[in-house]
């Protein structure tokens, strides 16, 4: 069990002010940022957090603040947030599913868009209707240019290949080219490609891994419980599921997991369970 000084990196979904799955509300979401803000934490950018793996040198009360898929509740209340604290946020995007057309209205502008809950982001994304859920490459270049998000992959087409294919080598090949094309609309769009690569669902196995760093991913993050330390593979990053509570219960989860000893004894006891 190690007592290195830990670095959490935060796990959130939908910032929506419809309840359901994997979301938190605006209301909470601001609450979280606030604590940090109010608190002495600071919020890395991907390339900071890179920094602290390739050094081993963890800040104490830093913190990486990840988002999965890129759904347009990232841009209408995320975003504002961010940037009304100054903070910065990872965002891995499903790249095949990033639409073309002008920045729609976020929280505090009038005509802000409907968002879709969970549910119904998967059932517009099934039915070809991704507008209606998920950010336009506008949004995603508007959030970059203001620094309240770095993009990188979350694949091209969130395709679970192993369920797909067979075959090994078809599979490989395919997944080898869903991650191609993801780095590649990433480098047109955004100007670079990217080597941090979150995995759709949290699966992965050995090849999956090694057609990911074939590919150029360096940096894979995962679904597996858990914090960073000096000692963390870049290979297999942790993160933390963010529930959607209020700041008392963010900020006690805050303190255990920013402190060597209890963080480790903590997330031990929780080991084989789920959610933090």
């Amino acid at each position: 069990m190690s007592f290195g000084q830990p670095l959490p990196v935060l796990m959130y979904h939908h910032i929506s002010p419809k309840p359901g799955l994997v979301t938190c509300s605006p209301e909470n979401f601001r609450a979280h940022m606030q604590w940090l803000a109010e608190n002495g934490w600071k919020t890395l950018s991907t390339n900071e957090f890179t920094q602290v793996l390739a050094t081993g040198k963890v800040p104490k009360k830093s913190v990486l603040v990840t988002f999965v898929d890129g759904y347009l509740d990232n841009w209408v209340y995320a975003h504002p947030v961010l940037k009304e604290f100054g903070q910065r946020a990872t965002l891995f995007l499903i790249t095949g599913w990033m639409g073309e057309g002008a920045v729609r209205p976020y929280a505090g502008q009038p005509g802000v868009p409907e968002v879709p809950t969970h549910g119904q982001a998967m059932a517009a994304a099934a039915e070809g209707k991704l507008d209606e859920a998920f950010l336009r490459w506008s949004e995603v270049e508007a959030m970059r240019d203001a620094g309240t998000f770095d993009f990188h992959s979350h694949t091209h087409t969130h395709t679970r290949w192993d369920r797909e294919i067979a075959d090994q080598a078809e599979r490989d090949q395919a997944l080898a080219d869903d991650l191609a094309a993801s780095r590649a609309a990433l480098a047109a769009r955004l100007g670079a490609d990217s080597p941090h690569l979150c995995w759709p669902q949290g699966y992965y196995d050995a090849a999956y891994q090694r057609v990911a760093q074939a590919t150029g991913f360096t940096h894979l993050y995962t679904t597996e419980h858990g914090v960073v330390r000096r000692d963390t593979d870049p290979a297999r990053i942790p993160r933390l599921v963010i529930k959607d509570k209020p700041a008392p219960w963010f900020g006690g989860r805050m303190g255990l997991y920013g402190r060597p000893l209890l963080s480790a004894l903590y997330l031990g006891l929780k080991s084989g369970k789920k959610g933090p």
